[in-house]
């Protein structure tokens, strides 16, 4: 891969205001595989005046001319969908089957929703006399996450556009290429200049200037809880609208009816996923406790054939987590829970055998977890499972609650009516039953407490890239 130094802002490719880089590391190898500047205060500004300037015509559009425009950004990204996910599971880690599944094709499948949406989206509401009409919220401020990358991207860029927003993206400085990519693809569809600007950097300085700055008029972030809070403060004092997806500690009842081959494997194979580098894994698994033993049993095989290496290698099932940051995190998380007295099941503290290079984490399951042990109540962001043992279903229901965090659960139940009564107990935002499957982009997603506000994905991302304005009329 190659370099890339330059921003793009009011439809061309610029240099930075000021020299400053940063090498993006292949998170496999630990090799650096390219270069990109990062941004200043100035060059946000640049950006947003870029869009404040292009609002003034492209939030006059009308829908189908969005259509046309997201219409055109889809058949461009397809011609580019495959080097999407090269590039994705080269500077993320995840493998390539999973990149090309989920990774990728997920930010094609925010287009064709926007697009879906967009057609039969009611802008205007007669009432009587009244009309209650919606509008662009102005220059949006993005600001996207590692993860899963390209799906935040255009969760976000999507439905903005599509609302006729005008957009200053700061993505990822970890995994930064995809967006390169992704913004090369909206060029070549024609976005005209300034209504979608990228400016990289880190979040202290392009994060801040993005949240902080008086031309935006709305910033959506997603990330950690405690990057969140920081984003909320500095938007803060001009007032702006602030919409958040942050942190998760998902738990994962598996209720005595449930088949528990089926439900202890399911919650293994979801809460690994992504090298288990996803905000709503469901890392809390609570198993009655007369049947922990079990339970315990069935993870730690279902860890165990867990193939963990090169993203490339076909049938490996996990590749590395995305840094070094990342991988010495996890590792301090998975001795805090050794010495805090959990049952190492399987897996443990360094890389898996044969894995000397790479940032690369043994598959770990935790079995006898306390609620109050620091495993059980941070998020870890790696492949890491804690089994929890409860007595009652009201006691599974008040663990699972007894967190900071509220972005999702799920339940494993044979009966409909459990599942229900138990599913509107949590405070969650995304609730799974018998499942844990987050592949739905017609529904909303996000999360409760300090999970977030505002929700991603389907027509309720439209809230959040528009304005409501009642006008009244009287033509007596």
């Amino acid at each position: 891969m190659a370099d890339h130094l330059n921003f793009y802002i009011d439809g061309a490719w610029v240099p930075p205001a000021k020299p400053a880089t940063r090498d993006v590391i292949n998170p496999a190898t630990e090799q650096s595989i390219g270069k990109i500047s990062m941004g200043s205060a100035e060059d946000v500004d640049r950006a947003v005046k870029a869009a404040r300037k292009a609002f003034t015509t492209f939030s006059r559009t009308t829908p189908a001319e969005r259509i046309a425009l997201l219409e055109n950004i889809v058949r461009v990204y397809k011609t580019r969908q495959d080097e999407l996910a090269q590039t994705i599971s080269t500077e993320m880690g995840a493998p390539i089957w999973l990149s090309k599944a989920a990774q990728a094709t997920s930010g094609l499948g925010h287009f064709n929703q926007a697009i879906s949406v967009l057609k039969s989206f009611a802008f205007e509401e007669a009432r009587g006399r009244t009309m209650v009409i919606r509008e662009p919220v102005g220059v949006c401020g993005l600001i996207t996450p590692w993860n899963w990358p390209i799906n935040q991207i255009a969760c976000k860029v999507a439905p903005a556009l599509a609302a006729g927003c005008t957009i200053v993206l700061k993505p990822t400085e970890i995994a930064p290429l995809n967006a390169i990519v992704f913004t090369e693809i909206l060029h070549e569809a024609g976005v005209p200049a300034g209504v979608f600007n990228l400016v990289n950097g880190d979040g202290p300085t392009v994060g801040v200037a993005i949240a902080s700055h008086p031309g935006i008029d709305m910033v959506s972030f997603t990330g950690s809880t405690r990057a969140g809070v920081q984003v909320a403060i500095n938007a803060a004092p001009t007032v702006k609208r602030v919409t958040q997806e942050l942190g998760g500690k998902s738990a994962n009842i598996i209720l005595d009816d449930a088949d528990f081959q089926t439900a202890v494997a399911g919650g293994v194979n979801g809460c690994f996923m992504n090298s288990g580098q996803s905000c709503n894994a469901p890392t809390r698994m609570l198993v009655p406790a007369a049947r922990q033993a079990e339970a315990v049993a069935i993870a730690k095989a279902a860890a165990e054939k867990m193939k963990v290496g090169d993203p490339f290698k076909e049938g490996n099932k996990l590749g590395p987590v995305v840094s070094e940051v990342q991988f010495n995190k996890i590792q301090g998380l998975i001795q805090k829970g050794i010495d805090e007295g959990a049952e190492l099941v399987t897996g443990g503290v360094g890389r898996p055998d044969g894995l000397g290079t790479g940032f690369y984490v043994k598959p770990t399951v935790f079995a006898g977890v306390k609620n109050s042990m620091t495993i059980a109540r941070e998020e870890i962001f790696g492949p890491v499972l804690s089994i929890l043992p409860y007595e009652t279903e009201e006691e599974a229901i008040d663990i699972a609650n007894d967190v900071i965090y509220g972005l999702a659960a799920a339940i494993w139940t044979q009966n409909v009516t459990t599942a229900h009564r138990v599913a509107r107990a949590l405070r969650a935002g995304v609730v799974y039953v018998n499942c844990y499957d987050a592949d739905d982009i017609t529904v909303p997603f996000g999360g409760f407490k300090q999970s977030g506000f505002g929700r991603d994905k389907s027509l309720h991302a439209f809230d959040k890239y528009t304005e409501l304005k009642t006008t009244c009329l009287d033509l007596s």
